[in-house]
C-alpha cells in the first residue's frame, strides 16, 4: 500500500491513523478480499482525519474519515460524525450534491474511533479552483451558495438544538446551553471563559427576544468555500459538491455560518443574498446576531488554542469585548 498520511507534531489536535487500520476499514467494508492500493490524507479538514482510499478492483477511490477519539473531544463538538449521520435525511433536498454514505461504525473495534467511508465527490475544493477564476465571475458561485443554503434554511425540524442530541423546546434554551458549553470547554482548556458566560446571562435575562424565533430549521453549521467542491473545467466557478455537514442544528437561520460570512464582506459574495433572499435587520434580529456573533467566536477561539494559534486566541478576546459593548 501508498500510505501518504500528513505530518504532524505529537500534540497535534489531528491524531494519525495506520495503513493497517485502514486496510482493517475496509475489510470490514468492502470483504476480506480487498485490497488497499493507496490510501493519501487529505489536510482541508480541522477535525476529523481524511483519507482518499483507492481500493483495488473499486472504479472510483472512496473517502475514510475518522473522528478524533473521544476522550479528545469537546463538550460543545461532542460526536460530530454521528451528528452528520443523523443529518443526512434532512438534506434530501441538496442529495445529489451531498456524497453518499457507504459505511458508518460507532463500534470502536478497529480503531477506537467513529469512521465514515463515503463516496468521493467530484471536482476541486473551492479554496483551490476559484483562484483559477477571474474574480467578477466569483458572483455566479456565491449566487448558488445563497440557494443551496436558503435549500437547507427551508428544512424544518421538531426541536431545537444539535440534530442527533437532545432536543430543547425554547431557541433560547438552545442557545445559552450552548454558550454554556463553548465556556466550559474554555475552562478544560485554561482559558478565561468569562465573557462567554456574561453571553449567556444576556442572553437568559432577555430570552423573549430570542424566542421570537419559534419554528426550528436546519442551519448548516460550517457550509462555506472549504465545504464546496467545483467542476475544474467550467467557463465559470460551478459547484458540484456539498461535504462535511457536521456541525448542523435546528435554530435560528440568522445564527448559521455561512449567513455571518456572506454579511462579513462588501464583495463578491454579496451575490449570495440575491438567492438567498433579505436579511432581517429589525432592532429584535439584530440583537439576536450580536449573541450569535459572540458564540461564533468563543467557537472559533477554541479551534485556535486546539491548533496552536496563541495570537489569534488573544484576538478574539477584543472581538468579544466589542460586540459584548454592544449587546449590553
Amino acid at each position: 500500500m501508498r500510505f501518504e498520511p500528513i505530518d504532524r507534531p505529537p500534540h497535534a489536535f489531528q491524531q494519525p491513523v495506520t495503513a493497517g487500520q485502514i486496510q482493517a476499514v475496509c475489510h470490514r467494508v468492502f470483504g476480506a478480499d480487498a485490497r488497499v492500493s493507496s490510501a493519501v490524507e487529505l489536510g482541508l479538514g480541522m477535525y476529523n482525519s481524511t483519507f482518499k482510499v483507492t481500493v483495488e478492483g473499486r472504479d472510483r477511490p472512496v473517502v475514510v474519515r475518522f473522528a478524533p477519539e473521544p476522550a479528545r473531544q469537546c463538550v460543545s463538538e461532542r460526536e460530530f460524525m454521528r451528528n452528520e449521520y443523523a443529518t443526512v435525511p434532512y438534506l434530501a433536498p441538496i442529495a445529489p450534491l451531498m456524497p453518499r454514505i457507504i459505511a458508518a461504525d460507532w463500534s470502536h473495534e478497529l480503531v477506537g474511533r467513529d469512521y465514515l467511508v463515503q463516496t468521493l465527490l467530484d471536482g476541486v475544493p473551492a479554496p483551490e479552483g476559484l483562484s483559477d477564476y477571474p474574480r467578477p465571475t466569483w458572483t455566479g458561485f456565491f449566487r448558488r451558495l445563497g440557494e443551496i443554503t436558503r435549500i437547507i434554511h427551508d428544512v424544518r425540524g421538531p426541536g431545537f438544538g444539535t440534530v442527533a442530541a437532545p432536543r430543547h423546546a425554547t431557541w433560547s434554551r438552545a442557545v445559552t446551553e450552548s454558550l454554556h458549553d463553548i465556556a466550559s470547554d474554555l475552562d478544560d482548556a485554561g482559558l478565561d471563559s468569562a465573557d462567554l458566560r456574561k453571553a449567556a446571562a444576556l442572553a437568559e435575562e432577555r430570552h423573549a427576544v430570542l424566542d421570537e424565533i419559534t419554528e426550528p430549521r436546519l442551519l448548516t453549521g460550517d457550509l462555506w468555500t472549504v465545504n464546496v467542491m467545483i467542476d475544474p473545467g467550467a467557463p465559470e466557478p460551478t459547484i458540484t459538491g456539498v461535504l462535511d455537514l457536521d456541525r448542523t442544528s435546528w435554530g435560528d437561520p440568522a445564527a448559521d455560518w455561512p449567513i455571518r460570512l456572506a454579511a462579513s464582506r462588501q464583495d463578491e459574495r454579496v451575490a449570495f443574498w440575491e438567492a438567498y433572499g433579505e436579511r432581517d435587520l429589525s432592532p429584535s434580529a439584530v440583537w439576536r446576531s450580536l449573541v450569535y456573533e459572540i458564540r461564533h467566536l468563543g467557537a472559533v477561539r477554541l479551534e485556535r488554542h486546539r491548533h496552536g494559534q496563541g495570537d489569534r486566541v488573544d484576538e478574539s478576546y477584543d472581538a468579544v469585548a466589542e460586540v459584548l459593548s454592544r449587546l449590553t
